[in-house]
């Protein structure tokens, strides 16, 4: 008895340990994918989270990619634009009286005067609330990109020599401008 059940003993450990095998060589992919990926419950709006190495990596691409954008703009432009005030504006002249969303309709206007063909600097002695920027016709002259707010810096220098911008909001209020150099 001894005999023959240690046979049937080390037959059926050999059927367990093949299936456990088969098991495990099944199983195992999953399981190392499990180790790698996380998952959230369905309430939390979705079915993989990211995990950080992979933002990581998208934050890193992010900067390389802003940073080759600032080595490809050129270090000094020169530009004209028009300033539309508003009440809020910072360095507001006493005489500019309109609202927020008055201001931003009257750039609209002006740059849709520009686009159409009037002249710029005709558009700058219509529009222009700055202080002195009659005089100059809106000209700013030859200007770095941290000598200008953010803004107004980013939008001026992803401009082509004759291009003019969309309206662009600063602390001053609603800008159109026009790159010239």
């Amino acid at each position: 008895m001894r005999g023959r059940g240690a046979r049937c003993s080390l037959a059926g450990l050999m059927n367990r340990s093949l299936a456990l095998a088969l098991a495990l060589a099944v199983l195992a992919p999953l399981a190392s994918s499990c180790a790698t990926l996380a998952t959230s419950p369905d309430w939390v709006g979705g079915d993989m989270a990211v995990s950080v190495p992979i933002m990581e990596a998208a934050a890193e691409a992010k900067e390389d990619r802003e940073r080759r954008l600032a080595d490809s703009l050129p270090k000094q432009i020169g530009a004209k634009h028009l300033l539309v005030m508003h009440d809020e504006s910072t360095a507001k002249p006493p005489n500019v009286h309109r609202t927020r969303e008055e201001a931003r309709k009257r750039a609209q206007e002006a740059l849709l005067k520009v686009r159409s063909g009037v002249p710029f600097e005709e558009v700058v002695k219509e529009y222009t609330d700055e202080p002195g920027g009659l005089e100059r016709g809106g000209d700013l002259g030859i200007f770095d990109k941290k000598s200008m707010v953010a803004p107004f810096a980013n939008a001026a220098f992803r401009l082509k020599v004759g291009e003019v911008s969309e309206v662009v909001e600063t602390t001053y209020g609603f800008h159109v401008i026009k790159r010239v150099e």
